[in-house]
């Protein structure tokens, strides 16, 4: 059992209370999803859950953890900068435990994460192998210490689809505890029994947790249609409450009229009146004692929204965005060659996905397809990176980065659109490397929507949002009336944004008909 008691989180910049009150019992069985829109504290909370220390640098945390003979895990968002360094197999000798596995059991492994058997033995930098095939390396090392507690921060990020669904398959099978955070739909979908969501309400003012042990897909359809008829029996109140306090008004004036206008002349009739304005005042007395118990408005977190791009950027049909051909992909250094004869053509506002087994060279291949469609003055496009740090200065402010004038009215502008990404004012003058992963990519989407964007080349462009934001995104990026080049393994969005999904082999690009 894994106890978490009255945990209260509070950002020390900005002093924000990120996590209030916060209490929750995992048992042996549980595979437990942390929700919530980004920079809710998701992370933050595993962090804490994991070892408190971690998250002292910049939230002050009170309360706490019960572990019992529990032993935890933990996958963190990012590989630390002291790992990347490491070789592959400097990296697993780091565990005591991967000395206890014998070749037999480490070529099992393999298998079942679908890396080469030598691939534990490498001499190759951890920094250097693709984000798919980090996840996998670590989260290889963590099942060789045997834990009972998995905590794990974004493990379906850059895995390959057969990856995710022997992640899917993981996690259903464990007997223990799992407690992770993921933005794929389809992930969650499959794997939770119990829902964990963090929310920011009243301009993020106001932190709500609720634990829900059901799956996602009923929590989500239960709090949908527990939210409309909280709503609608409040508003129903409330149209009684203004016809009862017309009624009253009219009834308390009435007396009051005819207060005013008596006499002391008559004597008796004033006592009447004034019993009947006792009586009105006592009613009044009851109906606020009954308007305290009316039928709170409920209150939720609303995903994001916001349009990306205006019909007359469409691109005719007959327009070529691209035919492009290379007789070999090299990996960055040259060393090895990855995929042959390849070649893509692409007319019209088309919106095409790839996919590919980690390390398969998708990445690099954006990279050159990007860096060509960059140059082009027929058409505007925009390149979104997997890693933003390649594009965003993490010293500026989302402000600053936006901002390419230096107006004052210019500003305000940005600053309204940020409000409605849900920033903050304090974030809004955070430096972006403070940020989220999701606050980054919305700075991201937010500059091509303020430009006149037609082409988007996106790599991953769902991997940071949340599970309720996540719809919004693919709607938006469907209804992009321009072309989308993008990688992704987030099945849903194959199935809601793309045209054509092409799969990137040895020998090229294949149309993948899944």
């Amino acid at each position: 059992m894994l106890q978490i008691k009255n945990l209260n989180i509070t950002h020390k910049k900005d002093l924000r209370e990120i996590i209030k009150d916060f209490s929750v019992v995992l048992n042996h069985g549980d595979k437990a999803v942390i929700i919530g829109e980004e920079g809710n504290g998701k992370s933050t909370l595993m962090k804490w859950i994991y070892d408190p220390q971690l998250a002292e640098e910049y939230v002050e945390c009170r309360g706490e953890r019960i572990l019992g003979k529990e032993k935890l895990c933990y996958l963190p968002q990012e590989l630390p900068k002291v790992e990347r360094e490491m070789t592959i197999y400097e990296f697993f000798a780091a565990s005591t435990f991967f000395f206890d596995y014998t070749p037999k059991e480490l070529t099992q492994m393999a298998k079942e994460f679908r890396v080469d058997t030598d691939f534990f033995y490498r001499e190759q930098r951890m920094g250097t192998l693709s984000g798919g095939e980090k996840i996998k390396a670590q989260m290889m090392r963590i099942l060789m210490e045997k834990p009972t507690v998995l905590l794990l921060d974004e493990p379906s990020n850059d895995i390959d689809i057969a990856t995710l669904e022997f992640l899917e398959e993981l996690i259903n099978n464990w007997e223990y505890i799992v407690l992770y955070i993921s933005h794929d739909e389809t992930l969650i979908e499959n794997t939770a029994n119990m829902v964990i969501h963090l929310e920011q309400l009243k301009r993020k003012t106001e932190p709500k947790f609720t634990v829900a042990k059901m799956p996602y897909r009923q929590y989500v359809e239960e709090r949908i249609y527990s939210f409309d008829r909280q709503e609608q029996q409040a508003m129903n109140e409330r149209r009684e409450k203004r016809k009862r306090d017309e009624r009253f008004a009219k009834i308390y004036l009435d007396v009051q009229t005819q207060l005013a206008g008596c006499t002391r002349q008559a004597p008796a009739i004033a006592k009447n009146l004034k019993d009947k304005m006792h009586s009105v005042k006592a009613m009044e007395r009851r109906f606020e004692r009954e308007d305290e118990n009316m039928t709170e408005i409920p209150e939720q977190e609303e995903a994001i929204f916001f349009k990306l791009g205006a019909k007359e950027l469409a691109i005719p049909a007959g327009k070529t965005v691209i035919e492009y051909e290379l007789d070999e992909l090299l990996t960055p250094d040259g060393a090895r060659v990855l995929a042959r004869d390849i070649k893509l053509i692409m007319r019209g506002s088309k919106k095409v996905c790839i996919i590919g087994n980690n390390g398969a060279g998708k990445t690099t291949l954006l990279k050159k397809i990007a860096a060509l469609l960059l140059e082009r003055k027929d058409i505007h496009a925009q390149y979104i990176p997997q890693n933003y740090e390649d594009i965003l200065d993490m010293t500026q402010t989302p402000v600053d980065y936006l901002d390419t004038t230096g107006d004052k009215e210019e500003r305000t502008r940005i600053r309204t659109y940020l409000g409605a990404l849900k920033y903050t004012a304090d974030e809004m003058d955070h430096p972006i490397g403070e940020l989220s992963g999701g606050q980054k990519a919305k700075v991201l989407l937010l500059k091509i929507s303020l430009s006149k964007t037609n082409v988007l080349i996106l790599d991953e462009p769902t991997r940071n949002f949340s599970p309720l934001s996540g719809p919004v995104i693919r709607k938006i990026l469907a209804e992009f009336p321009g072309a989308i080049i993008s990688i992704s393994h987030d099945r849903k969005y194959m199935d809601e944004v793309c045209d054509v999904v092409y799969r990137l082999t040895e020998s090229g690009l294949e149309e993948w008909e899944n």
